[in-house]
């Protein structure tokens, strides 16, 4: 329980049909009696009330609910005040909380009471921020699992796993009159072999909610005229970037984000690729090359026309320029000046992005080759729980080896207990306030 009470808008800014001012503390009842001059305020009731000013002037109509600790959703009291959406009223009605002792609440304290009061863990507590910021269908529901503890329920269970293979190992060392030999009985061998394998199973599912809930960079990339701002306006559906028949029309980054089924593409057209004594163009080329080493898959476009010898020198720079082993799409480009029918060969995709031909085709390869493949149970993810699994994926490697290869139970035991703590920062058991402040910070107020 806090001893504060904040106070915030919880609906978005601007006018609105109903805007809500949300309280959370030991106050809110008593300010809510105040505001509405009403003393038989029952819990999980709608009151239509008048609210009042400190000067007794009416503020607005509207309902008042009373949520009575701990059964609400910070486990503290809770009260929301439902007026009309008017940003002058809200206003108004903010400040009469915070004269009446209330403190204005900082971006997703709501929802960190409700993590401090051991209501939600940390995953569902980000799950809350995902669901807001859901941009299709598929990643509201992705979330909507999260939030109800579909992605804790296989963490806590790995970790029960791991807890228990640990509670084992720990016991034959420091009870060795036992004469448990669980380096040679195979069993420990076999427990971590299936936790292992628990484990890239998550992990593959928590890379695609990674992918759902952030996107992934797609670069568009290749030599002038090869028809690359052609193609980002054919795969967004819109004129975003300018088309000329000369060469290097196209100097800075365009960005444009589009819906892949459901997967969020950020497409990056970029300036054509070449030696250019144009300062300008350089400049442009440049950024064309940084966004190369930071792709997450690359279309290197290819004009159809012109001899594939002199793609060649393009294709090994790019091949040497990039930081991480990025999928390469080839896409050989207008082909209706060939009258060629779009296809896949075996090193790209044959289309033509000014007829609109072969698109479809693309789309299902970047899907493929990005490994696209929806699961059963999917929930959203952050980049910070693929680190966290990862870094356990190792620990349980470096046991693994341990205790096949130098047979060091004690190691083990060690690498065990830093896997389950590896674990614990997904869920927020053992999380650091740093790491606590950045992820609520990205929060809502009045969330």
């Amino acid at each position: 329980m806090t001893v504060e009470t904040i106070a915030a808008i919880a609906t978005p800014p601007g006018p609105g049909g109903i805007g809500i001012v949300r309280l959370s503390g030991p106050l809110s009842l008593s300010i809510a009696e105040t505001l509405t001059r009403k003393k038989d305020i029952k819990p999980r009731y709608a009151h239509y009330c008048s609210f009042y000013g400190s000067d007794s002037s009416l503020i607005d109509k509207g309902l008042l609910i009373y949520f009575k600790a701990p059964h609400s959703f910070t486990g503290d009291d809770v009260v929301e005040c439902q007026v009309h959406g008017s940003p002058i009223v809200l206003d108004g009605l903010l400040r009469e909380t915070v004269g009446l002792g209330a403190r204005l609440a900082g971006p997703g304290e709501f929802s960190f009471r409700a993590f401090q009061n051991d209501l939600i863990d940390l995953t569902q507590a980000e799950a809350i921020a995902d669901l807001i910021s859901a941009h299709s269908q598929t990643a509201a529901r992705m979330a909507l699992r999260s939030l109800q503890g579909e992605f804790s329920k296989k963490i806590n269970e790995l970790n029960e796993k791991i807890i228990h293979l640990r509670l084992y190992v720990e016991a034959a060392i420091d009870f060795p009159e036992e004469e448990i030999d669980f380096i040679n009985d195979g069993n420990v061998a076999a427990l971590l072999s299936d936790i292992l394998k628990m484990l890239e199973a998550i992990r593959a599912n928590a890379t695609q909610g990674v992918m759902m809930r952030e996107g992934l960079s797609v670069v568009i990339a290749g030599r002038p005229n090869a028809g690359k701002s052609t193609l980002i306006n054919a795969l967004s559906g819109r004129d975003v970037a300018i088309v000329t028949p000369i060469p290097g029309t196209t100097r800075d980054v365009m960005r444009q984000s589009i819906l892949l089924d459901d997967i969020p593409l950020h497409l990056i057209d970029t300036a054509g690729l070449r030696d250019s004594d144009d300062e300008v163009e350089k400049e442009g080329i440049a950024r064309a090359w940084k966004e190369v080493r930071q792709a997450d898959c690359l279309l290197l476009v290819i004009d159809a026309t012109e001899p594939l010898d002199e793609w060649g020198s393009l294709s090994d720079a790019i091949q040497k320029e990039r930081l991480q082993n990025i999928p390469i799409i080839r896409v050989y480009n207008k082909i209706d000046k060939l009258a060629k029918l779009p296809k896949v060969e075996d090193d790209g995709i044959c289309i033509s992005a000014k007829a609109g031909e072969g698109l479809p085709m693309l789309k299902a390869k970047i899907k493929e080759v990005v490994g696209y493949h929806p699961m059963e149970g999917q929930f959203l993810a952050r980049r910070r729980h693929l680190e966290a699994l990862d870094t356990t994926h190792q620990l349980l490697l470096n046991g693994q080896d341990q205790l096949t290869v130098h047979r060091a139970g004690e190691l083990l035991a060690e690498d065990l207990r830093l896997a389950h703590q590896s674990l614990c920062d997904i869920t927020g058991e053992f999380s650091s306030d740093d790491l606590l402040g950045k992820i609520f910070s990205s929060f809502c107020i009045g969330k």
